[in-house]
């Protein structure tokens, strides 16, 4: 809970911010729409306040102390917070109901954008936003009606709802298979292997599940996401170990070839996750359960992977 008498005049706030930012009050003046004197009266009265010089003053500039730095960077990241804030409430105010949700790169572009048009068809007056998370968070600092997780199925203050397994299939550009001569199992150990940040040891896995001797397995070039790592093989910078569904675009176009061998399991899922806040939400719980919907119909019956049993561990 914040206390109000730490809490200066918004003028001060931006006369401050701006001088800060341009190192200048006759910029800041500019900026604001107000004379040079109003300005300085601003920042001094602040400085009074607080009891701590902001500026030292040189010449025609002001240049931050570093109480004025460490304040300055800390004012930009809550007015942006305040700039957020506002403008998601403008747009539930303008476009009805909208769902914002935070989800895995590639799997968003790959699978789940693909597929929403479906979910706007049942719910015509939904907008659905996108934003980008690659690990868990506090849905109380970011309020996200869902997000789609990799890992264990535990997620604090939230529940969890599987979606889909993953397993990871080796694959390279056509080209690089034919320049490199690719006929064996054996013959992957000695290429350039590329892999996935989050999944350091994959590539060793692989080589254990196949009993293929690769000493170096776990050296190569690193991706932060699935979808970089596929362009990366399909540029012919070397072999890749990728979720098959995730690519289904590059192997029907033949960028990418699935190599011998057995696809990898993991022990780790895909989930969609729901804050208990939004528990009862309709909106939140249409989504859910028709995305559970999707995700089962990625995998024919017969092929799908078993469902990884129910662990406790954070991720």
């Amino acid at each position: 809970m914040f206390t109000r008498k730490f809490l200066p005049s918004m003028g001060q706030l931006m006369a401050f911010e701006s001088a800060a930012r341009h190192a200048s009050i006759s910029r800041a003046a500019d900026e604001l729409n107000l004379t040079q004197s109003a300005i300085s009266r601003q920042i001094k009265q602040f400085e009074a306040q607080i009891g701590t010089a902001l500026f030292h003053r040189v010449r025609q500039r002001v240049v931050l102390t570093d109480a004025g730095r460490a304040y300055a960077a800390a004012l930009r990241t809550g007015l942006q917070t305040l700039s957020d804030a506002t403008q998601h409430v403008m747009t539930m105010g303008a476009m009805g109901k909208v769902l914002n949700l935070a989800v895995l790169p590639t799997f968003g572009t790959q699978w789940l954008i693909p597929r929403v048009r479906r979910f706007v068809a049942l719910q015509p007056d939904v907008t659905v936003n996108f934003a980008s998370r690659t690990e868990p968070f506090d849905f109380v600092r970011e309020p996200f009606d869902a997000a789609i997780h990799f890992g264990t199925d535990f997620w604090p203050g939230a529940s969890c709802h599987y979606l889909l397994s993953e397993s990871v299939v080796p694959v390279c550009s056509p080209e690089f298979r034919r320049r490199q001569s690719l006929h064996t199992r054996e013959d992957l150990a000695q290429q350039v292997l590329l892999h996935q940040s989050s999944r350091p040891v994959q590539w060793a896995e692989w080589f254990q599940q196949e009993k293929v001797s690769a000493p170096h397995a776990m050296q190569g070039p690193r991706f932060e996401h699935f979808a970089m790592l596929a362009q990366a093989a399909a540029n012919g910078l070397g072999v890749a170990l990728v979720p098959r569904f995730l690519i289904e675009e590059e192997l029907a176009s033949e960028r990418l070839v699935v190599l011998f061998g057995q696809a990898l399991a993991t022990e780790r899922a895909y989930y969609v996750v729901v804050p208990d806040t939004g528990a009862e939400n309709p909106l939140v719980i249409a989504f859910r359960d028709w995305l559970i919907g999707e995700a089962a119909a990625t995998w024919p019956p017969t092929a799908m992977p078993s469902r990884p049993p129910a662990s406790s561990a954070a991720r």
